[in-house]
């Protein structure tokens, strides 16, 4: 078991160092911040599945940092909940295959609604149909799975977590979010209590 355990880490390590640094984060950066910080519009993620369960924790985390941000269910966006868009929004959409039907769906609705909304879109798959819609494509670098089916979502959930962080993190250091502002936002727990404390 042990020695599964640091296969295991060896090959998400990898795979975490392989991501691909591209001009793309810049420009996706340069996105929140036009539409978000100067319109005062979101950050709308969405994802299907384990995908999903990521832009939900991204669109969180960006809220709790100083950048509003919603999840919007791809499933749910055609019986009505493509009305939280609006028109200085950005999209960001996660799918490790590139071809979710949801999240082409999704796209297809969004740019009926508003026909300029721009999309972020984090995948495996650089060539899909998802990354050539896509304002901005931020590639994983599309490293196997560590399940050994080759199938469940393990390696490529965590590569598509930590792109969501260099994300947030860059936004949080280009607005200059500080500790104080931090503390306005999470009142609760050991975070809550962290935070107001004086350093």
């Amino acid at each position: 078991m042990q020695q599964s355990m640091r296969e295991i880490l060896r090959q998400e390590s990898c795979a975490i160092a392989n991501i691909p640094v591209t001009d793309g984060y810049d420009r996706a950066v340069e996105l929140i911040i036009e539409r978000v910080h100067r319109r005062h519009g979101k950050v709308v993620t969405s994802g299907m599945g384990k995908a999903g369960q990521i832009a939900m924790n991204i669109a969180t985390t960006f809220s709790s940092t100083g950048t509003p941000a919603v999840n919007l269910h791809p499933a749910e966006a055609q019986h009505g909940d493509l009305g939280v868009l609006q028109p200085d929004d950005v999209l960001l959409l996660i799918s490790n295959s590139g071809k979710t039907r949801e999240i082409i769906d999704l796209v297809h609705l969004a740019h009926n609604l508003y026909e300029d909304v721009p999309l972020i879109v984090i995948t495996g798959n650089a060539e899909s149909e998802l990354a050539r819609m896509a304002t901005v494509s931020l590639y994983t670098g599309g490293a196997p799975e560590v399940c050994p089916l080759g199938l469940t979502p393990t390696t490529s959930t965590t590569m598509m977590t930590v792109i969501g962080d260099v994300l947030v993190v860059n936004v949080m250091k280009t607005i200059g979010f500080t500790r104080e502002e931090y503390a306005k936002r999470h009142h609760g727990g050991y975070l809550g209590t962290v935070s107001r404390e004086k350093k």
